[in-house]
Parts: structure tokens; C-alpha cells; sequence
């Protein structure tokens, strides 16, 4: 209202002068510079810098997100009190004013919140947590009121009595005070407690606070009391279930050749968040467009996997012996793998990607949470078993099994730490590290002896084997399989491959 009235005076002024014959072209000049900055203040003010209003934008449901089942329980259980607040104000429940959500990267913490924005009916805004601070000091303070302004002004033009603002990345502005050299850094979180502590939140339109980050230690103990971020909600890495149901969801409507199977891949990509998932699905799709095919394959799905694990084909060309020293490593890893654990070898590639020569990828029978000792051993084993493999074929080792060796001395390590080893329970902060290095190589060195009395029964066998891999670039695992059963040992099948599962 004051503004039109100030437009209406201003114009009025404008045309009496003109009756009376005043020169008002400067007058002109200056109401518009005046104007121009007018709406750059006010265009400051209403929308800060780097603020997304994504009210309208990918509508997304919880159904659209596989693999969290838990979480969106959760977090959809929380959200109840936006949606029934009668009957959430009749129990006298105080509402909630912050979501944390705490995960891995890729995990679908962003698409959670943009859920709860749908589930709830809400004007959604979208910040992140390093748009706010700046080396001026109140920048970032004013940003934070300007978000919370903006939230309630969008939501009663959108008739809506409820907004959410999520802030990604949080623990930029909301990293514990006295940290940061910086006073701004304290003031920008100090306004953050204001906002979400104030008598405002709790107005009609109700603000809404979701905040996402893999940091959650390094958040202030102020911003995690009950009253501002009063739940915690985990978004972990999907399980298989999850994976499985995440690669529905994501090929769903793409032309998936006969003979895919996605439970077998969800089994293959253990550890994967939902974005690696994603990436996954997109870059099969890309080796069909490339290869001018109609459908993926399951070829394909496995060639991606091995691209988002690894990274793309290398330009590097070993020479042949190099090749033929790979391969002889590889199988190495892959025979003791399939030794100790029967059926996990997937296939075996010699193909350059990343930093790798090559490489054995395994398929674990389910997912683990807990390993005994026999279970890290058998890990160190086959860690080990690349380089002995070249030892008892060549006589000598090579630089190639460096990351091995590092993987097998840090699984040893755990063994000490974890009271596994024959030294028994330790603190591990006051172990000394002679004592821990010692452990350490005796541990790798008992390993060493077993798995060298494992492979040396199929030393002769690996040349041959060996050269088919060159020959090939990649081997299956069920091929591998049907080679390790038919190998001969003293004239008799190796006993402990009888088991192996295709």
C-alpha cells in the first residue's frame, strides 16, 4: 500500500510540474535510477542469494524413493503433526521445528526433503548452508532472516499454512562456535538458533526446518537440543532389498533386454548409495547408445558397475608381459576368493580403469555388519593372493600389489584393535605402536604361509588360464568356475571347489 501510494504522489508531482512548464526530464532520470535501485534492494531482501523456491518444481512422493524404508517411516511419522494438527494440538503435543538427516553422500537426503514438501502440502525452499556466509560480517544473518521472511510470505501467497526450508550441507553454518577464526560464521548460527527458536516458528504459516548432512559431529551442541532439531533421522546406504528396490524404480520404463536380472546386480553393488545406483542405470543406458543397441543388457550393467567402481577405460597400453603378469595376478585373487568363500568371484577383467591394471570383482553372499576373525582372515588372504600368485609363477613379485598390501595391513590392524589377535583385548589409544606394528606383521605373516600353501596346487594350471585372460580381456565368473572345478590336483578334483555355486 505505501509503495502505490508514494507511485501515485510521485506521478502527481511529475505532471503538475509539467503544467507549469518545469523542465521535468531530470526529475525523469532520477525517479527511474531511484526505481531501479528500489527493486534491486527489494529483490535483495525477498530473495537472498543462492535461495531456490522449488514450491513448484519436481513434485517428488516417498514412493518415488527406494531403499530407505526405515527413514521415510520415520520421517513420514514426524511430518504426521503438519497434517493432523488437530488432532496432534488435542493430544497437547509440541510441534516439531527441526529434521535432521545424517547419511553418506547419495544417500536421497535432498529427495526426502522434497518428499516431506509433497507429503505435507508445503511451500518448499532449498538452501545451502554455504550460500549463507560471506566475509562481511551479517551477511550471512540477514540471509537466515531473509529465508525465514521469504518461507511465510511464499507460503500465504501459495494459501498454504505450512513451509519447509531445507538446508543441505549444514554443518558449514552450523559447525560448533569458537571454530571458526571468523566472527561471522558465530553470527550466521546464532541467527539460525533465533529463527528456529523463536515465537515465530510456531505462527501460522508453521516454518518447518530440514537440514542434511554427513557431518553430524561437527554440528554445535546448541543446534541439536530438543526444540530446534528435535529428530535425528539416519538415510543410510541401502541394503540389498533396498538396492533391488531402488533399481526398479530406476529402470522402470527403460528397455531392459530378456534375461536381465536386477537382483543379481543389486547383489553385485554392495555399498552403492542410490545415486551411485542412478549413475549406474544411466551409464548402461550410454553403453547401449554407444554400441547401437536397442536394449541393456546385462553385459552392459555389468561393464557400468565396473565404470562407477573404477572409472572409465585408460588409454594405457601394458605390454604383453605386463598383461600376462596381470592376469596371473588377478586369478591369484580370484582362486583363493573362491577357495575361502565359493560362488562370490563375478568376473575377472584385465582391462586398465582408474588406477587399476585389473581387477577381481566379488559378489558377497549377503550383506555384513559384523565379522568374525576367520572372516577378516580369509579377507587378508585373498588380498594376498595376487602377489604370491606371481611369486610362485614368476619368482618374483611386482609393484602392482601396493593397494593390496595396504587393504591386508589395514584388515590386520582391526584384528589388534578389535581383540581379535592372540594379544588379546587392547586399548587401542595406548597400545603402543611397536607393539601394534609387531602384531601386525606376524599376523600378515601366518597369512602369507597359507595362502601361498593354497595356490601353489594350481601354479602350473595358472599359465594356461592366464593366457586365455589376455586373450579375452574379461572372463565370467561362471567360466572361471568350470575351469577351477576342472583343475587336477595330484591326480585327484580339488575337494573344496565341489561346493561352488554358478
Amino acid at each position: 500500500m505505501i509503495r502505490e501510494a508514494l507511485l501515485g504522489i510521485g506521478i502527481a508531482v511529475v505532471i503538475f510540474l509539467a503544467v507549469l512548464g518545469v523542465n521535468i526530464l531530470p526529475l525523469l532520470f532520477l525517479a527511474a535510477v531511484a526505481g531501479t535501485l528500489w527493486l534491486l534492494m527489494d529483490r535483495r531482501q525477498v530473495v537472498p542469494a543462492g535461495i531456490r523456491d522449488n514450491q513448484m518444481q519436481h513434485r517428488v512422493s516417498f514412493d518415488e524413493i527406494g531403499g530407505q524404508e526405515t527413514a521415510k517411516r520415520e520421517l513420514m511419522e514426524a511430518l504426521d503433526f503438519l497434517r493432523y494438527r488437530d488432532r496432534i494440538k488435542a493430544l497437547g503435543i509440541r510441534p516439531l521445528k527441526g529434521i535432521l538427516l545424517t547419511g553418506p553422500p547419495g544417500t536421497g537426503k535432498t529427495l526426502m526433503a522434497k518428499a516431506a514438501a509433497t507429503y505435507t502440502d508445503s511451500v518448499f525452499l532449498a538452501a545451502s548452508g554455504s550460500e549463507f556466509v560471506e566475509m562481511y560480517v551479517g551477511v550471512g544473518a540477514q540471509r537466515v532472516r531473509d529465508l525465514f521472511r521469504r518461507a511465510r510470505a511464499l507460503a500465504k501467497r501459495e494459501n498454504k499454512d505450512s513451509a519447509i526450508i531445507f538446508i543441505d550441507e549444514i554443518d558449514v553454518v552450523g559447525a560448533r562456535r569458537g571454530q571458526h577464526s571468523h566472527q561471522e560464521y558465530d553470527q550466521t548460527l546464532n541467527q539460525l538458533l533465533t529463527e528456529m527458536d523463536g515465537m515465530s516458528t510456531t505462527q501460522s504459516p508453521f516454518i518447518l526446518v530440514i537440514a542434511a548432512t554427513n557431518r553430524p559431529d561437527m554440528l554445535d551442541p546448541a543446534l541439536l537440543r530438543p526444540g530446534r532439531f528435535d529428530r535425528q533421522i539416519r538415510v543410510d546406504l541401502p541394503d540389498k532389498e533396498g538396492r533391488l528396490h531402488i533399481l526398479r524404480i530406476l529402470t522402470k520404463g527403460k528397455p531392459l533386454a530378456e534375461g536381465v536380472d536386477l537382483e543379481h546386480i543389486a547383489r553385485e553393488t554392495y555399498g552403492f548409495s542410490g545415486a551411485q545406483l542412478e549413475a549406474l542405470v544411466n551409464e548402461a543406458a550410454i553403453i547401449a547408445l554407444r554400441q547401437g543397441e536397442q536394449e541393456i543388457t546385462q553385459t552392459m550393467f555389468r561393464d557400468a558397475v565396473d565404470k562407477v567402481l573404477m572409472g572409465e577405460r585408460t588409454g594405457r597400453k601394458p605390454t604383453e608381459e605386463e598383461l600376462q603378469r596381470v592376469a596371473v595376478h588377478e586369478l591369484g585373487h580370484a582362486i583363493i576368493s573362491e577357495l575361502m568363500r565359493p560362488g562370490t568371484v563375478s568376473h575377472i577383467t584385465i582391462a586398465p580403469r582408474g588406477k587399476a591394471l585389473g581387477f577381481v570383482r566379488q559378489i558377497p553372499e549377503h550383506d555384513r555388519y559384523l565379522y568374525t576373525l576367520e572372516q577378516l582372515q580369509q579377507q587378508i588372504n585373498v588380498a594376498l593372493a595376487g602377489c604370491l600368485a606371481e611369486e610362485l609363477h614368476y619368482g618374483n613379485r611386482s609393484t602392482g600389489a601396493q593397494n593390496d598390501f595396504m587393504q591386508a595391513s589395514q584388515l590386520a590392524r582391526t584384528i589388534v584393535t578389535c581383540g581379535l589377535s592372540r594379544i588379546g583385548i587392547v586399548d587401542e589409544e595406548h597400545l603402543p605402536e611397536s607393539v601394534l606394528d609387531a602384531e601386525v606383521r606376524h599376523i600378515l605373516a601366518e597369512q602369507e604361509k597359507i595362502t601361498r600353501e593354497l595356490l601353489r596346487p594350481y601354479a602350473r594350471a595358472i599359465e594356461a588360464f592366464a593366457q586365455r585372460v589376455v586373450e579375452q580381456e574379461s572372463i565370467g565368473g561362471d567360466e572361471f568356475r568350470r575351469w577351477l572345478r576342472s583343475v587336477r590336483t595330484d591326480g585327484q578334483a580339488a575337494p573344496a571347489l565341489e561346493p561352488a555355486c554358478p
